[in-house]
């Protein structure tokens, strides 16, 4: 069996489509289909069934990329061990995380971590959305949940809490809630509901069953900027409240709890560059423990 033809296999099973995958691969259309098909006839399977909408893998396919994923996970280790990467983190790591701990957090200190090792080159998505690993749109990535499913790697990072904000100017002019119930009386700001891309990030219920926003923004560090400017009150980040001297905590409710968990897929565990860097961000967490809750 070739390991290019294996290797084109995974990207047209992650990328969904053989355009997609071939872009991803820098290779033409034609060269990634032709080595479908020569896979394809070295198993006798059809591995992809072709769609309007891309290439859907088949139950042989599912199956393969079981067997795939553990012969790449084999390749990367003899390469870390043979090209020497445990001497030297080198490469790209893309570490996808919501905005909040991505922007706020990470992207300050990752610095220090370039310039521990030059030939290190960090790719940071901080959006809010989720990742998928096994179709590697993202080497590291940090979830609200711990994942149930699928080869992956994961460690808790940190508890933190959330809380009811409003800015000094806010609370001077309208006065401050003192139970949940007062909150009706007041001008909210959260998430956009059908944005949202977890459950447990649902929270405004935990507070007042019948929350509403009245201004919503998707992203946790739009939430900050609104509640800042006094638009309203807000469910935000204790971590990134508290670096703003003109918000203050509003007492009508109990924090909110929840965890950052650090995940990879288990087929990039030998890479020293991974391993690097999820140590670096458990190191920095620890040392700031306190400011997450």
């Amino acid at each position: 069996m070739n390991w290019d033809d294996v290797r084109i296999f995974l990207a047209v099973a992650r990328a969904g489509q053989i355009l997609g995958a071939a872009r991803r691969l820098e290779l033409n259309h034609a060269t990634v289909s032709r080595r479908i098909a020569a896979l394809e006839r070295a198993l006798g399977a059809k591995l992809f069934r072709r769609l309007t909408t891309g290439s859907e893998l088949t139950a042989e396919g599912e199956r393969f990329l079981n067997v795939a994923e553990r012969i790449e996970a084999d390749m990367i280790a003899a390469r870390a061990e043979i090209a020497g990467e445990s001497d030297e983190v080198a490469g790209v790591v893309r570490i996808g995380a919501p905005d909040g701990f991505g922007v706020a957090f990470l992207a300050p200190r990752l610095g220090q971590l370039t310039e521990r090792h030059p030939a290190l080159s960090i790719q940071l998505v901080p959006v809010p959305r989720s990742f998928s690993l096994s179709r590697r749109e993202a080497d590291i990535a940090i979830t609200v949940e711990r994942p149930t499913e699928g080869r992956l790697v994961a460690g808790k990072l940190v508890d933190y809490t959330l809380g009811l904000y409003a800015s000094r100017a806010y609370a001077a002019a309208r006065g401050l809630p003192e139970t949940p119930g007062d909150l009706r009386g007041h001008r909210l700001i959260g998430y956009v509901p059908d944005l949202i891309i977890s459950p447990s990030l649902d929270y405004g219920p935990e507070i007042l069953p019948d929350w509403q926003a009245d201004f919503a923004v998707s992203s946790a560090l739009g939430q900050v900027e609104a509640v800042r400017s006094g638009a309203g009150i807000g469910i935000l980040h204790t971590f990134i409240a508290r670096a703003h001297d003109d918000l203050v905590p509003v007492p009508a409710s109990q924090p909110i709890r929840r965890a950052y968990w650090l995940v990879y897929h288990e087929t990039v565990r030998p890479l020293r560059r991974v391993q690097a860097v999820s140590a670096f961000i458990a190191a920095a967490v620890e040392a700031e423990r306190a400011t997450f809750t």
